[in-house]
């Protein structure tokens, strides 16, 4: 699991002019709420330091240190700029030991399947996953193995393994993967 960095400066709870202002300085205003509940804790971040966190297709830890303190979280939510697509806020979520949360983290396929060298074409019609877990069992990825995968058949969310405290939050019948059977094998030429 890739655990980046932020360094963080507190910020007083002062609403739209002071988040405004921040803007002006060029920072990000972000708040951090707790997975357990409490009260949420208002900050200022420099958005290059958001960089790796935010502009990635993997599913990342932040670690954000604030005077000192160092709190353990994930990105929540982010608001983007209509016009420019800078950060405007982010809100992060704080992970306790013990609480369980929500992430959305991305699904690979590893594995050769016989369809595909029969001819047939993979599909992939999900690429990220709804997970509840623990932050003791977090996961950067959910794999799914299609090496059993023949022509014509499907895989779907339920035939995901899983590791110890991880829990797939969408449907099980959703289908994750297919292999197509091309035009020239489905009409016998």
């Amino acid at each position: 699991m890739e655990i980046v960095s932020i360094t963080a400066r507190p910020r007083a709870v002062g609403g739209k002019e002071a988040a405004k202002r921040l803007r002006r300085e060029g920072l990000v205003p972000a708040v951090m709420y707790q997975s357990g509940g409490g009260n949420p804790i208002h900050f200022a971040v420099h958005p290059s330091a958001l960089r790796p966190l935010v502009y990635t297709s993997k599913f990342k830890l932040g670690e954000i240190d604030l005077e000192g303190a160092k709190y353990r979280c994930i990105v929540k939510d982010i608001q983007f700029h209509p016009v420019t697509d800078q950060i405007i806020h982010i809100d992060f979520l704080r992970l306790m030991p013990g609480i369980p949360f929500k992430a959305t983290v991305p699904l690979r396929f590893e594995g050769q399947a016989p369809g595909i060298k029969a001819g047939g074409k993979f599909i992939a019609t999900m690429r990220k996953v709804n997970i509840l877990t623990t932050p003791e069992h977090v996961v950067d990825e959910v794999v799914a193995d299609i090496s059993k995968m023949e022509l014509g058949t499907t895989i779907r969310v339920r035939d995901i393994p899983l590791p110890e405290g991880v829990s797939i939050l969408n449907n099980g019948a959703i289908p994750i993967a297919l292999i197509e059977v091309p035009r020239a094998l489905r009409s016998g030429k």
